[in-house]
């Protein structure tokens, strides 16, 4: 049994989440509180070295860290349904809409970094709010604009959902817990309401976690 180390709120696990729903694969939930910083003490800051969720663990005993890698080993090792077209140009570019969100906007607003701005540099949580919505904007309008230059479809490329996709449902929801400006993003919204039409991003969203509060 695949086990996943994750905390429900985190994007990062959210993300990797649905791709287990997608691929149809059962798992064993482990949670990681990282709002308490459970992931910087033992038992989990044992086993993971960067001490971040998520963590995918095999039953041969091997760990994954990093959600985009584990999404990709996951699709490697079950390709059906796959998360990456099959043209070299297309995973290309799905893989650009992916890392646009998972190497553009999280980082910046992930929540290390937001308890950074506030318990050492003093930040209020106005101030902290702001510039989270800042780059969360920012990165969702250049999102856009690599959607509106991407065939068309009901998900981010295409009719079937991919690893971009998987990327843009949970920086959706966490934007829209921080309200977010979300107006004038109509592909990026479309392809978002086309994901939770479906069951799979469904089972997937932090309410249906066990740890969810």
């Amino acid at each position: 049994m695949i086990k996943l180390h994750n905390y429900f709120r985190s994007s990062a696990s959210f993300r990797v989440r649905i791709a287990l729903q997608l691929k149809g694969l059962p798992y064993d939930y482990v949670p990681v509180h990282i709002a308490r910083g459970d992931h910087k003490t033992a038992p989990y800051a044992q086993i993971s070295a960067d001490q971040l969720v998520p963590l995918l663990e095999t039953d041969d005993g091997q760990r994954f860290s990093q959600s985009m890698a584990i999404i990709e080993y996951l699709d490697e090792l079950h390709p059906e349904p796959a998360l990456l077209p099959r043209d070299v140009a297309a995973r290309a570019h799905v893989r650009a809409l992916a890392q646009s969100i998972a190497c553009e906007i999280h980082p910046l607003n992930n929540l290390r970094v937001l308890k950074y701005l506030v318990r050492e540099l003093k930040l209020s949580e106005d101030t902290k709010n702001d510039w989270y919505r800042h780059w969360v904007r920012d990165g969702l309008v250049a999102f856009e604009r690599q959607l509106a230059a991407s065939p068309a479809g009901r998900f981010c490329w295409g009719d079937t959902p991919t690893l971009a996709d998987c990327c843009l449902v949970p920086q959706i929801f966490n934007a829209r817990r921080f309200d977010s400006d979300l107006s004038g993003l109509p592909r990026t919204m479309a392809a978002y309401d086309a994901c939770m039409e479906l069951p799979t991003f469904q089972a997937a969203q932090p309410s249906q976690c066990p740890d969810a509060e």
